[in-house]
């Protein structure tokens, strides 16, 4: 079915981003938002597709660290045919936006990575740049990430880092293995720059955040604990109000009790999914490095037990936010969707529905979370 270029999509709940509006629509003139109006106010003339009653229609989903889906793992299909397969899956399940996430892997495997998101980001509006999730970390700190792979940035790397490109560029590294002047030059080329699987004391956090970095990536996890005289990473990113850090609330990856005092803090929480392949997909198990990874119990798992990713979309862990932290659903959306633009820089046209926004929207079941549509673009 074609969707006419203007439309309005009705009810009975819209947030948009900041605030429930009850018997509401959106409308909608090819990929953006016009307005959001009482039901009573839609033109006559525009066609308006009516939700079920009791459902709630907010700013869709945004994803920005997506390792797979469909059963695809990014590391081992980037291809735009891997990627579209990876943003079909999740968006069945309301996240309309994401990064495809690379792994520590090969300076080839990146290169070619990064070729693959620039040719898909051209046809797919829901792919936004991409998230190379290493190779700069720790090998203290490695998770499920190969340590033969982990390596400190080149040269080399910093130029084909920070080329000029359109799509969003997101660098997660450990600030205790680059070299000094690498993390400016990363932001300086507008790329955002994540803390994660790091060893970083809390003074060389505070260092990396004053020469640019503003991102931790699934706090909590491949960094040092918070102690009483080593706050590490985790206190700098509670304590600064410029922060932005990605929560995988599964109930596995980080105890509910923990996640509770994230949001108390003064940065900017926001949910990511950690995704691995099985999520959309039909399979049980995949491999990551040649090795098998099992899923079962909501966990992904290496053989030793070593946790491999998550199984978990953002609207699962919006449900998470409110059954398991006590989240009222609105914070728990903005966090699914409103600060990830935000800290991606692209605040301005997505994660809200408002006037000039891109009509990226999802239309959801309060009660079960389940997805009933998505929008992408208008589409």
């Amino acid at each position: 079915m074609t969707t006419p270029a203007q439309h309005a999509v009705a009810a009975d709940h819209v947030f948009d981003g900041a605030a429930v509006r009850r018997h509401a629509a959106v409308l909608i003139d090819g990929t953006r938002i016009v307005d959001v109006v009482a039901r009573g106010e839609v033109p006559p003339t525009m066609a308006v597709r009516e939700m079920r009653a009791g459902a709630w229609l907010a700013p869709g989903f945004i994803d920005l660290q997506v390792n797979g889906g469909g059963d695809c793992l990014f590391n081992d299909n980037p291809t735009v045919e891997g990627i579209a397969t990876i943003a079909a899956a999740h968006r069945k399940c309301g996240t309309t936006a994401l990064l495809p996430t690379l792994v520590t892997d090969t300076t080839a495997k990146m290169s070619v990575a990064l070729a693959a998101v620039k040719t898909a980001s051209e046809r797919d509006p829901g792919v936004l740049g991409i998230h190379l999730e290493g190779p700069f970390l720790s090998p203290e700190k490695p998770g499920v990430h190969d340590r033969r792979l982990i390596r400190a940035p080149t040269p080399g790397d910093a130029e084909m880092l920070t080329v000029p490109r359109k799509g969003v560029m997101l660098v997660t590294l450990a600030p205790e293995r680059v070299p000094d002047g690498f993390i400016a030059r990363l932001a300086a080329s507008g790329a955002r720059v994540s803390l994660g699987h790091s060893v970083a004391s809390y003074s060389e956090t505070r260092a990396a955040m004053a020469a640019g970095l503003t991102g931790f990536t699934h706090l909590f996890n491949a960094m040092p604990p918070l102690l009483s005289r080593a706050p590490g990473p985790i206190a700098a990113a509670l304590e600064a109000s410029n922060a932005w850090y990605g929560l995988i609330v599964d109930g596995i990856h980080v105890d509910p009790a923990v996640l509770r005092v994230a949001l108390r803090g003064a940065g900017h929480p926001m949910l990511v999914s950690d995704a691995m392949p099985p999520v959309g997909g039909s399979g049980s198990t995949f491999r990551l490095y040649g090795e098998p990874i099992r899923v079962a119990d909501g966990r992904c798992t290496r053989a030793d037990g070593t946790l491999a990713g998550a199984f978990l979309t953002v609207a699962q862990a919006v449900r998470n936010c409110v059954r398991l932290l006590d989240v009222p659903l609105e914070a728990a959306l903005r966090m699914g969707s409103t600060n990830p633009a935000r800290f991606i820089g692209l605040g301005d046209v997505l994660g809200r529905l408002a006037p000039g926004y891109r009509a990226d929207m999802v239309a959801f079941d309060p009660a079960s979370f389940d997805i009933l549509e998505t929008w992408v673009a208008g589409r």
